[in-house]
């Protein structure tokens, strides 16, 4: 039973705020994100400022890879990019093609692209990947890699016992026996000993930084004029990647600086990409801010990764006018209502599972599908995990014969990575970071890797992890005004760490009645004191043709949303209800 919980406040992070001239409002929504020891940073939160970003030469490794780089480019050598295929990876990407080829004018025909396919050659640098690069007629002299690449030695001495360089950009987790030995360079913010001072940066942000470094690197070496434009053209892709792939929104005063900076740039709509996004969801839904690229751009990006060649979605970035990114933004949305159709399937064969598992006291929940699609177990780990409130891991078959491959998804309080580390005798792969991971596992192994999984949750944790929907307190739906909004609209972005402010509230049900495909969503009619509203309750149901949790005539104390709704050039507030409140 999901439980509604106040967020505690920070008494320091509430003094600082109203002393840096927060609203009471402002001050209770940053003290019920950030803990006293980030006290010193409510600044940076209440207004970020790229002035937060540390210099690229932190990163231990970045003068090694930097010099390689440099040397590549003005000798002509071929280079590689290899990425994931989640948003993260393709924005990281395009990040490091646009730098290459439009700020530093290296021939488009001296760079690769190898980008995994998730289902023929799953995460990371994996073998079937490497072996098409090695058997590519020309073979590039230096690779270099973003989010991923840390647990990938194996084949990364492959890379380098055929003469390639291979630079590592990544930010998951370090294994624990340590950084690929056989990489020139890896620049991970998450390594013990790196001096760069956050560690929560995304994929995208560490490509960033590499490329801004090699900036300086070209212009300390004479191939660039000291006057070469930063790389902050690129700051939308960071924004994309970043919110997309979860990141800390909340302490991190870089990952709220790049955010903000890149939200600004999309919404002038200079390029493609953002000009037919804007033409997709239509203007009742500009300005685009962080929760649109979460929950509409973030979505179809990855869809196209979940179930066939993620190239196209790097195509779309890479649009050249307004027609051809509709055509890959159309073909990528067809391909998110294929992955929800896939999604629902695997959540109907996994949930009942998930929920009996929770019910005889576990700690974790591991659901294998064997008629499941991996392109969606990480949804799928999402929704049991949001559902049960435990760590959950959703299992699917592997191309790799008798083998799962799987996703994992956590709680707060319990590092995935960490738990992973502690069953690896019985996984043949494993890779991540605290909040999500990926792993391979022997099909033959999969019961003593649920017990052994769990041993490792309760290592972290003294109490079963519940599911808990936290709330900003008490708040009147009647006195929702322009006002309130606009006090809550100057904290943004919201995403992961800093999640946008839910209150409390009294309202009368008039009417209800189930909307949308399946339907599982509510459209109410409610009062609030003396003023009435028509809002929506997403998901209010589990399914279609269930008794809704609420009853027209009647009274409920919900949670609920500030929302500024735009329908056809009108706006209207609207308390959109989250759920209900204990």
């Amino acid at each position: 039973m999901l439980t509604s919980t106040p967020r505690p406040l920070a008494a320091q992070v509430f003094d600082a705020a109203l002393s840096q001239g927060a609203t009471l409002l402002q001050a209770r929504i940053l003290a019920g994100r950030l803990s006293d020891q980030q006290a010193p940073s409510v600044g940076a939160a209440l207004k970020p400022s790229l002035a937060a970003l540390a210099p690229p030469l932190r990163l231990k490794g970045m003068a090694c890879a930097v010099e390689r780089l440099v040397g590549a480019i003005q000798g002509g050598e071929r280079i590689g990019l290899i990425t994931d295929y989640d948003v993260d990876g393709i924005t990281s990407h395009w990040v490091l093609l646009h730098a290459l080829r439009d700020h530093f004018k290296v021939p488009a025909e001296r760079i690769s692209s190898w980008i995994g396919h998730r289902i023929h050659d799953g995460y990371g640098i994996s073998q079937t990947l490497v072996d098409r690069l090695l058997a590519s007629p020309e073979p590039p002299a230096v690779v270099v890699t973003a989010d991923c690449g840390s647990s990938d030695e194996p084949r990364i001495a492959q890379l380098a016992a055929a003469g390639i360089d291979v630079i590592v950009g990544d930010h998951h987790a370090i294994p624990a026996d340590g950084v690929p030995a056989s990489a020139l360079a890896v620049i991970n913010p998450t390594q013990s000993d790196c001096d760069y001072p956050d560690a929560s940066i995304a994929g995208v942000m560490v490509s960033w930084l590499i490329m801004s470094g090699l900036r300086q690197g070209l212009i300390d070496s004479g191939y660039l004029a000291a006057s070469a434009p930063k790389l902050v053209d690129a700051l939308d892709a960071v924004a994309l990647g970043t919110v997309a792939d979860c990141v800390d929104l909340g302490g991190s005063a870089i990952n709220r600086a790049v955010v903000r900076a890149g939200l600004s740039q999309i919404n002038r709509l200079e390029r493609p990409v953002w000009q037919a996004f804007a033409e997709l969801i239509g203007p009742d839904n500009c300005p685009i801010d962080a929760e649109t690229l979460a929950f509409q751009m973030g979505p179809r990006i990855n869809a196209r990764g979940r179930i066939d060649d993620p190239m196209q979605a790097l195509y779309l970035m890479l649009a050249g006018d307004r027609d051809e990114a509709h055509r890959h933004l159309d073909q990528l949305s067809k391909d998110n209502e294929s992955r929800k159709t896939l999604e629902r399937t695997m959540v109907d064969a996994c949930m009942p599972k998930a929920i009996r598992q929770r019910e005889t006291g576990r700690f974790s929940v591991v659901v294998s599908d064997d008629k499941g699609h991996p392109g969606v177990q990480g949804i799928v780990a999402s929704r049991l995990t949001e559902r049960t409130g435990l760590p959950s891991v959703v299992l699917a078959p592997a191309q790799l014969p008798a083998h799962y491959v799987g996703s994992m998804r956590s709680v707060p309080g319990v590092n995935a990575k960490q738990a992973l580390q502690a069953c690896s005798q019985w996984l043949t792969r494993f890779g991540g970071h605290h909040g999500a991971a990926g792993l391979t596992l022997p099909t033959v192994h999969l019961t003593e890797f649920a017990m052994a999984l769990d041993a490792a949750v309760r290592e972290q944790v003294q109490e079963q992890p519940r599911p808990v929907r936290w709330h900003d307190g008490d708040c009147d739906p009647a006195d929702l005004s322009n006002e309130l909004i606009a006090e809550l609209d100057a904290l943004q972005p919201y995403g992961r760490g800093f999640e946008s402010p839910v209150f409390v509230g009294q309202f009368h049900i008039d009417a209800l009645r189930p909307v949308g495909k399946d339907p599982v969503h509510l459209s109410l009619n409610v009062r609030c004191g003396q003023q009435s509203f028509r809002t929506v309750w997403f998901r209010a149901l589990k399914r279609a043709g269930e008794q809704p949790p609420v009853e027209q005539g009647g009274s409920y104390k919900l949670m609920w949303r500030p929302v500024r709704e735009k329908f056809r050039g009108d706006v209207r507030l609207v308390p959109r209800i989250e759920g209900l409140a204990d």
